[in-house]
């Protein structure tokens, strides 16, 4: 079986390879780990364009023989697929990669396929421009709302950023702590909803800056002013200094594009 010809003409030849890799085991390993990696072949190459919007895959039966997994694990694969509104199955036309203005791109797992290549300035913007309009506002609240929990764990994810650096999956980390910290200060449970999308936007564009190269410049005194208005419940303070760490970071995040 071609797999180019069963998934679509951007595909991977070297399927097998990469499944097993992103498995972590052999074609005997669990279930769920066969079905996420499937996931992750077959996401990456929807988003990375490989496999086009309006592209229709071959059936259920040449995609598993060419993926060289079962039916059942290619087919939980494309469930996930569909949830994120990637894909969409009909019975007696298959299974069609939907418009890129159906995809979820706030899912965490959306962005880590649309970061798995090089995704496209325009892309990069929209996701700062969401992060623009959200995160001064969750700052802003955060001062007026936070109680001693909430500064405990902002100073917690600080400490941690200082320590690490944004250069290690440590500091990273904990910038993904620091910001959900400022979510849940909100006590708002809406902008509670949408911490695993901004903590994975603020991760992939963090490690995509500097994919390359080092951070062109240390981005935690951007946070630090952020703490400090937040525990002084300094609300416009705190709005503003969250505007600026968003500029900044975009700035830089264009640096490294080029």
């Amino acid at each position: 079986m071609d797999t180019d010809d069963a998934l679509g003409d951007g595909a991977s030849a070297d399927v097998a390879g990469a499944l097993g890799e992103q498995a972590g085991t052999s074609r005997k390993g669990s279930g769920r780990r066969l079905r996420g990696a499937v996931a992750h072949f077959l996401g990456t190459a929807i988003v990375s364009g490989r496999i086009a919007p309006g592209e229709l895959l071959t059936g259920e039966v040449a995609n598993a023989e060419a993926l060289d997994v079962s039916r059942s694990a290619y087919r939980e694969a494309v469930q996930v697929l569909t949830a994120k509104g990637l894909v969409e199955s009909r019975p007696k036309i298959g299974t069609r990669v939907l418009p890129r203005r159906r995809w979820n791109f706030l899912d965490p797992m959306v962005l880590a396929w649309a970061f798995e290549g090089e995704p496209n300035i325009a892309f990069v913007r929209g996701l700062f421009e969401l992060r623009s309009v959200v995160e001064p506002a969750v700052a802003r609240l955060a001062a007026e709302r936070r109680d001693k929990e909430d500064i405990k764990a902002l100073k917690t994810a600080l400490a941690g950023m200082r320590r690490h650096t944004l250069a290690t999956e440590a500091g990273r980390s904990a910038d993904r702590d620091f910001h959900d910290a400022l979510i849940y200060a909100t006590h708002n449970e809406t902008f509670v909803a949408l911490s695993a999308s901004i903590g994975a936007a603020v991760n992939w564009t963090t490690q995509f800056k500097q994919r390359q190269r080092a951070l062109p410049r240390d981005p935690v005194p951007d946070h630090a002013r952020v703490f400090d208005a937040v525990v002084a419940g300094d609300a416009r303070g705190a709005e503003d200094a969250m505007n600026a760490l968003v500029s900044l970071a975009l700035e830089d995040t264009r640096s490294a594009m080029g």
